[in-house]
């Protein structure tokens, strides 16, 4: 089942695909350390930016800078890399 977001700034299945590998970044403890380290968000204020375009943005941009995890991502979320790369560019229009 695919959540539906509504934001008219951004494509939702770019936005839906996000917030899947945010899921994905997550399920890894150290994974998740790094991705909050370099975001510089902390748990809550993680959850108070759920909805915003930029966190989107760099949920795939942090994928897309780290081969392994974009390649291992876009396996557990069954689509492929370039979908991953390519959504990050859809939101950053």
């Amino acid at each position: 089942m695919r959540a539906t977001i509504h934001n008219p700034t951004q494509s939702p299945d770019a936005a839906t695909l996000a917030l899947a590998a945010l899921g994905w970044i997550l399920q890894g403890e150290d994974r998740a350390e790094r991705f909050l380290a370099l975001t510089g968000l902390d748990p809550d204020g993680l959850r108070a930016r759920l909805g915003e375009s930029a966190l989107h943005m760099s949920v795939l941009e942090f994928l897309a800078n780290h081969e392994p995890d974009l390649l291992r991502c876009a396996e557990a979320l069954a689509v492929t890399p370039e979908e991953l790369v390519i959504a990050g560019k859809e939101l950053s229009r």
